[in-house]
């Protein structure tokens, strides 16, 4: 067969891989727990109160790797995978990095300058691979969870703003963020009495929640499904943004 007669045509529907990301207690595990069919690798003990299936919390980046190769290879009836948390499965990377080269702080590694952030990237690159993997052979859809920190940004075109991004060394930022289909921030609505410039959350019970799927100076986010800019925070609520936007399409 030639090349060209491999060629494909038309969309291809795959199961969508997301990265959510907030500030603590917004409810991006309870999002993420709301997905058909869940199953949790915890790299942070916050789960308690939410009802799920849940693997052992994670200790070292080995014991991570198992839980993914036994979702990738055992048979089971989960339709999605969760990570919670992205940061703090970073900072289980670093600690690999770190006893790579026999320091206590991946500044330090491989002589420091910066060198033990991108052998860290290595490791990123296994745990991806393993994700698109278990997606091809389970159809699994992939939920990765984050905290937010702000960021000061230096705009070329603009004087250097705070913005909210994901809370992660910048390098493992760039590629998970490429590698999703899309990076959503969770956050409360909130307004500013322009009196006393103090801020409220809008609504009751801490304040309306919602998700931003496009990019802002307020924050980091982007989707390949043409979703609203906001929508409420909510599982429904995702899956009807990603059906209106195929229309579209």
């Amino acid at each position: 067969m030639s090349l060209l007669q491999q060629v494909r045509t038309g969309k291809e529907a795959q199961p969508p891989r997301i990265m959510i990301y907030g500030s603590e207690g917004v409810g991006k595990s309870t999002f993420a727990a709301s997905a058909p069919k869940p199953i949790f690798i915890q790299t942070e003990d916050g789960l308690g109160e939410i009802d799920c299936a849940k693997f052992p919390l994670v200790g070292s980046f080995d014991e991570m790797m198992n839980q993914l190769v036994a979702i990738r290879d055992e048979e089971h009836e989960y339709q999605t995978l969760v990570i919670d948390s992205l940061d703090w499965l970073e900072r289980i990377i670093w600690d690999r990095v770190c006893a790579d080269y026999g320091v206590k702080c991946i500044e330090k590694a491989d002589g420091g300058y910066g060198k033990g952030y991108t052998h860290a990237l290595t490791y990123w690159r296994q745990v991806v691979k393993t994700l698109n993997e278990i997606r091809a052979k389970r159809s699994m859809a992939i939920i990765l969870v984050a905290h937010a920190k702000v960021e000061r940004f230096e705009d070329p075109e603009h004087p250097a703003y705070d913005r909210y991004t994901p809370r992660l060394h910048k390098a493992a930022c760039s590629m998970i963020c490429e590698w999703v289909d899309a990076v959503l921030f969770a956050a409360r609505r909130m307004r500013v009495d322009s009196d006393t410039g103090r801020a409220a959350p809008v609504g009751a019970d801490g304040g309306e929640r919602v998700l931003r799927s496009n990019g802002s100076p307020a924050c980091i986010a982007k989707n390949r499904y043409s979703l609203p800019s906001e929508m409420p925070l909510s599982w429904a609520a995702f899956l009807d943004g990603m059906k209106a936007g195929s229309a579209v399409k």
